[in-house]
Order: structure tokens, then C-alpha cells, then sequence
């Protein structure tokens, strides 16, 4: 029982932020703006598919921006595992596959949820391909520039859990704040700013993740193909990973950069996507993801 009330406690702590997106959210929806452009009538429903292809060093958990899959399937491996690593957690590489179903609610507010599978390969050969995690999750805009002064202010709030739900199994609260300040009316260029924080229960009494902490800053540029790029350059700070005392993965802080290519629409919508990523661990972690977005509904 008193784990099941902490995990309750913490789901709250993790939750709050994004009802309070919602309700800024929605009081700005009701309030008077006649400059406001007008919100479609049907919301966005898409499947938004990512397909992650990473190599992660020895000692190191699948770290890094937004890496719900990765990380938990890592995490699950050394609760569940780390008796039977003497070694601590192998190099290893992994391809994953996350599904979350995305509704954009307004301009202001995304919704979403699904699952996620991996397999991975520390060796001996690709493990089969299973479903090892579900999430949920929400972004809200907290303000909008809307060629103001003040930049645009982002909370993105999502909660991962692996599974199977078992001995060892991993709960997940990451919790994004990100300042985007556009330099044009249209919003094509400008300079972003963020900080990411994780935060990783384990269902074992001999196992502990400590925080992992982002932070960033960066630029972004779109031409008018439509076709966008993002650079963002930060500092990592992990807590480290134990196990009855005995050192899973070391704490580090250390530089970490991620590069987007996006291919928009007229309406701002990603039809295409690729991201790469190195973060150092202290050796190098590198990531490439697609985003293959399937639209049900597109405004």
C-alpha cells in the first residue's frame, strides 16, 4: 500500500501541471480577441508515428529529449536485470517504435496517448519485438507571442509506464517548459529556450533512478518551401542508477545536441520529419528518429 499511495502521489504531481495548461488554455479560448485567428472547426487526429534507431554506450540508460521509449525500456532492463549484470548495464543498440494517438484540440492544446516497442541487441543477437511501454500526455501553450514582446511559453506534461506491470516495473514523469521567442510575424525564425526534467519510480525496493535534468537553448528557421530547422544545443545532468548500493549507471552532466529537419505544411502540420541527437554519457549517445505522422484529420 504505501508504494501504491507514493505512485498516487506522484501521478498527481506529474498530472497538475497539464490541467492547469488546460485551464489557462481554455480561459484563453473564452476570452475576447477579434485579432484571434479563427480555431478549425474539427481538430487534428493523427497517429503520430516515430521510428528511433540509438546506440547507447556501457553503463548508460537510453537518456536524452524526449526519449519515452528508450528510457523505459532501459530503466525496465536494469530493474529487472541488474542482479544478472555484474558488469553493470552493456553497450547496446536498439531500434524502437513509438504510437502515441495525437489530437490537436486547439492551437493551443495537444492531447495524446499510445504505446510503445523496442527490441534491442547488448551482444548476443536482436531480442524479439515487444510493447515495453504505454504513455500519456499533454502540451499546452501557457501563452502565445502572437507578435508580442514576450515569447511564447510551452509546458508539455507526459507520463510513461513499461510494461509487463511487474516486479521492476518503471513510472516516468517528464515535464518540459520552453520559451520560444519568434523574430518574425509569420513566425518562420527565432530562438528557443527550455528545460526538460525526468523523474523515475521504480516498483523495487533495491533499485533507485535519480532525476535527469535538460537544459537548453537553440534556434529555429523555416523556409518558404516549408521545410523547417531546429538546433538545439544543452547540458544533461543524470543522477546516476543504483541497485542494493551497487552502481547501475554513473551520474554525468555533459553536453547533449539535437538537430530537427521537419517538412510542414501551409497550416504548420508536420508531414515529414528527422531528427539526430548526440548526447555524451560521457561517451557518445547517438539517436536518429523519423516522424511518418498519419493523419485521420488534417486542418
Amino acid at each position: 500500500m504505501p508504494q501504491h499511495s507514493q505512485l498516487h502521489r506522484l501521478a498527481l504531481r506529474a498530472v497538475a501541471p497539464g490541467l492547469l495548461c488546460l485551464t489557462m488554455s481554455a480561459g484563453a479560448a473564452f476570452a475576447s480577441d477579434d485579432d484571434a485567428p479563427a480555431k478549425p472547426s474539427v481538430p487534428n487526429v493523427y497517429l503520430d508515428l516515430r521510428t528511433i534507431y540509438a546506440t547507447i554506450p556501457a553503463g548508460a540508460l537510453g537518456l536524452g529529449f524526449g526519449n519515452t521509449s528508450l528510457s523505459a525500456a532501459f530503466e525496465a532492463l536494469a530493474a529487472r536485470q541488474g542482479a544478472t549484470l555484474p558488469n553493470g548495464l552493456p553497450a547496446a543498440k536498439s531500434i524502437a517504435v513509438d504510437l502515441p494517438l495525437t489530437v490537436d484540440v486547439s492551437d493551443r492544446v495537444s492531447l495524446y496517448g499510445g504505446v510503445s516497442g523496442s527490441t534491442t541487441d547488448i551482444g548476443g543477437g536482436w531480442s524479439s519485438f515487444d510493447v515495453t511501454s504505454w504513455n500519456i500526455g499533454v502540451q499546452a501553450d501557457l501563452y502565445q507571442q502572437n507578435g508580442g514582446t514576450i515569447p511564447t511559453i510551452t509546458l508539455q506534461s507526459t507520463l510513461t509506464q513499461s510494461v509487463p506491470n511487474e516486479q521492476g516495473m518503471t513510472t516516468s514523469f517528464k515535464n518540459i517548459l520552453e520559451f520560444d521567442y519568434a523574430l518574425d510575424k509569420d513566425e518562420t525564425r527565432g530562438w528557443l529556450a527550455g528545460v526538460q526534467y525526468t523523474y523515475t519510480d521504480v516498483a523495487s525496493p533495491v533499485v533507485r533512478i535519480r532525476p535527469n535534468t535538460i537544459l537548453y537553448a537553440g534556434g529555429y528557421y523555416q523556409w518558404p518551401s516549408n521545410w523547417k530547422f531546429t538546433g538545439r544545443l544543452g547540458v544533461q545532468s543524470f543522477g546516476g542508477a543504483q541497485l542494493a548500493g551497487r552502481t547501475l549507471a554513473e551520474p554525468f552532466t555533459q553536453p547533449i545536441l539535437r538537430l530537427d529537419l521537419d517538412r510542414m505544411d501551409d497550416n504548420d502540420n508536420r508531414l515529414f520529419g528527422i531528427t539526430a541527437q548526440i548526447a555524451w554519457m560521457p561517451k557518445p549517445s547517438y539517436q536518429l528518429t523519423l516522424r511518418t505522422p498519419l493523419y485521420a484529420v488534417r486542418n
